[in-house]
């Protein structure tokens, strides 16, 4: 499929804020509102964004319809997620996707929106950003200005180069591996298997991070992300934030054993320690873009996501 990229931001643009998935915090979503009223934007509020069904913000339905009405709005330029949580698989069979086809625009967030990065990915060819969200990362008192900075590639035409400048990197498979860049939250990424939007990673590099989590439960994943052949064809594999994933349990593997383990099985490319999940600083990147991964220099440059 063709890549869609969206084009860039302008001061003065108007974007959208959804909460596709489970209710934000109201506190911090304001101040998350206000962040992006301060790089010169205007915001306009989804419907369901201060509704409450539970643990879903809002129906199904009508967090569907909000997604819709970003899309279609000719005014909007870029979409943010509130925060991720739970429910985003629930809406991804109704989606339109020929309607976000022709009115491509930046889609933004990360955690459970895995499953619409993957799945708006895989329909579209559309480019979407994994970056930290308003009212679970901007919003708070003590977000890192690295999470805020990441925004700026929106504005201009820019890779991403991420070296140990930002953070240690450790090699496990040494290599150069270059591909499309997909990924995300692990979990979500597993629960697209067996469905129509499971996730293709034949010749990718592959991002992968997760939270709360315990080790047995990301060998699970592992597991059966290795099963299915996804660890198979795929170019390289980054290794992101497994953020308080840690056992509850006396007798355990640790998660740096079950990560080295699948990984070194893949025998693919790899480098860990990227400062891209559940973390603060929260480093952003596009996904479905192509990007070069080189262990020996341990770098990872990502290709712009925007016209």
């Amino acid at each position: 499929m063709s890549l869609l990229k969206p084009n860039r931001l302008h001061k003065g643009d108007t974007v959208g804020v959804i909460a596709p998935a489970s209710p934000p915090n109201q506190k911090n979503l304001q101040s998350g509102i206000e962040f992006l009223k301060g790089l010169g934007l205007r915001v306009k509020l989804g419907k369901s964004v201060e509704k409450i069904y539970g643990y879903l913000a809002g129906s199904d339905q009508e967090r569907l319809e909000d997604l819709h009405a970003m899309f279609f709005d000719s005014e909007v330029k870029a979409i943010f997620c509130a925060c991720g949580g739970y429910g985003t698989a629930r809406i991804a069979a109704n989606i339109d996707y020929q309607l976000i086809k022709a009115n491509p625009k930046i889609f933004w967030g990360y955690s459970d929106i895995t499953f619409l990065h993957t799945a708006i990915r895989q329909e579209t060819g559309l480019i979407t950003f994994h970056g930290p969200m308003l009212g679970s990362d901007i919003g708070k008192e003590d977000t890192h200005p690295l999470s805020k900075e990441g925004f700026q590639q929106l504005f201009e035409i820019m890779d991403v180069s991420y070296t140990e400048h930002f953070s240690p990197l450790e090699t496990l498979v040494e290599g150069v591996g270059s591909g499309e860049l997909i990924g995300g939250n692990l979990s979500l990424i597993v629960s697209t298997l067996g469905t129509p939007y499971e996730i293709d990673t034949k010749g990718k590099l592959l991002f992968i991070e997760d939270v709360n989590e315990e080790p047995r439960s990301v060998d699970r994943m592992l597991n059966q992300l290795k099963m299915a052949g996804k660890l198979d064809d795929l170019n390289g594999i980054i290794i992101g934030d497994f953020c308080d994933c840690t056992s509850k349990k006396e007798l355990s593997l640790t998660l740096e054993d079950v990560i080295t383990h699948y990984v070194l099985s893949a025998n693919k490319p790899a480098l860990k320690g990227f400062l891209m999940g559940h973390c603060n600083p929260h480093v952003s990147i596009p996904l479905g873009v192509q990007a070069v991964l080189n262990t020996h220099e341990k770098r990872l440059i990502v290709e712009s996501g925007i016209l």
